[in-house]
């Protein structure tokens, strides 16, 4: 049954309510290969993009050293050098349950000049066949920017276009295009962010669920409860409000795990209320003491933090 077809029975008899509860209650299962979790039970992932200094360390001794710090799993861009990656992975153990689209800002999906937009594609192409090679269950899309340039109409629409022709590879290699939540004034509210995903009818069409972008303009446990197994995979990311109203919208990020205000119960039983699948809670550190060797940081403001959040 289409997924439209599905939410249409669903929702008669309950006009009122039909927004509500499809919404809420109907998020399509993503990713076939996860299992249903426990969020206290979840694996710490590490986003290797935000590696400290990541230019001064091999890739190897990146994963060495996340391995070392307790972390189950790395979530690379796309694009590099696969043997590479896969030598680092094999020799350390470490999984990677997600890649990053390396190409979503300096070529949107969404731009008016189908060139970009083909490089685009082309990116996400070679993350879904990255993924498939490392054995990863979702790929990170940003799916477009809303600028002076480009109004959100032509946004929604020509990044669901360009989003479709993949759609058939996704399936065919069993990977997750996973939709995240960003400050590209694009996909405001959670209602539509389940709308968007919805409208592709496609089982490989998730959501990447970012929590520390959503503080600044709403709740996450709220998103995710509305998200539901429509979120693929999670971003674990702090945020201050005190630290934006003082200095900034971007200042809110600068702090530590548990020194911000993201509300890591609720967030955590949110996550066990819908039954998120995606096994893996990826740290996206935003912020480090400069001072602090990095081994320690990783270990001690990091990876034993997230072992805090996750048990909240």
């Amino acid at each position: 049954m289409k997924r439209r077809e599905f939410i249409k029975k669903s929702s008669s008899g309950f006009a009122g309510l039909a927004i509500g509860s499809t919404l809420l209650n109907t998020g399509k299962s993503v990713g076939a290969n996860h299992s249903r979790g426990n969020p206290s039970n979840l694996k710490k992932g590490y986003m290797l993009g935000t590696f400290p200094n990541r230019e001064g360390y091999p890739i190897l001794e990146q994963f060495s050293m996340l391995r070392n710090a307790g972390f189950h799993g790395v979530e690379p861009n796309s694009g590099l050098d696969r043997s590479e990656i896969l030598e680092a992975k094999d020799a350390t153990g470490l999984e990677i349950p997600s890649i990053v689209v390396a190409t979503h800002w300096s070529n949107p999906l969404s731009s008016p000049d189908e060139r970009v937009r083909q490089t685009g594609v082309n990116g996400l192409i070679t993350a879904l066949e990255d993924a498939d090679t490392y054995g990863a269950s979702c790929v990170l899309l940003v799916p477009g920017v809303v600028n002076e340039s480009v109004s959100y109409e032509d946004a929604y629409r020509r990044s669901q276009d360009e989003i479709r022709k993949v759609i058939p590879l996704a399936e065919e290699l069993g990977v997750t295009i996973a939709i995240e939540n960003v400050w590209n004034q694009f996909l405001l509210s959670p209602m539509e962010a389940a709308g968007y995903v919805d409208d592709f009818e496609s089982e490989n069409v998730g959501w990447y669920m970012d929590v520390g972008n959503i503080m600044t303009y709403g709740f996450p446990q709220q998103w995710i409860r509305i998200l539901g197994k429509r979120i693929a995979m999670v971003h674990i990311k702090e945020y201050s409000m005190q630290k934006r109203n003082e200095e900034g919208p971007w200042a809110g990020f600068r702090v530590n795990y548990l020194e911000g205000d993201s509300p890591w119960g609720e967030i955590m039983q949110a996550l066990r209320d819908i039954g998120y699948s995606g096994e893996y809670g990826i740290a996206e550190p935003a912020y480090r003491d400069p001072d602090l060797n990095h081994e320690k940081w990783l270990q001690e403001f990091v990876s034993d933090r997230m072992d805090t959040i996750f048990n909240m």
